[in-house]
């Protein structure tokens, strides 16, 4: 059982939020598709086939960033950025838990009215 605030994981429910909201634009969504592959990608590999300009990428990235689900190093002038897959777990643990709350609350509702 979980206790107010917190996840079965350990996760602090508030603590998704950054997540939902870096990943709630279709920009950064795939951005981290291109990134899934494992390499670290540069500014100018992620802006290529895009309509934005690199400083528009640039941005999106900054805000994943900031949210935890990418990384960037300095190598030589350019940044180069890669996913770190840990915070998409948790995300998808945090789901499984909140999935599985529903199942059971459905559960209950739906003994409650076949009695």
């Amino acid at each position: 059982m979980s206790y107010p605030g917190r996840s079965a994981t350990g996760t602090r429910r508030h603590d998704q939020a950054p997540i939902f909201a870096a990943l709630g634009d279709r920009t950064r969504l795939a951005l981290v598709a291109k990134l899934c592959g494992g390499q670290p990608r540069s500014i100018s590999q992620l802006a290529q086939d895009s309509v934005l300009s690199r400083q528009a990428i640039t941005r999106h990235l900054r805000v994943l960033e900031s949210a935890g689900i990418v990384h960037s190093r300095r190598r030589g002038r350019e940044s180069r950025f890669q996913l770190d897959p840990q915070p998409l777990v948790n995300l998808r643990k945090y789901l499984d838990l909140v999935s599985e709350q529903w199942d059971q609350s459905l559960s209950r509702l739906k003994a409650f009215v076949e009695r």
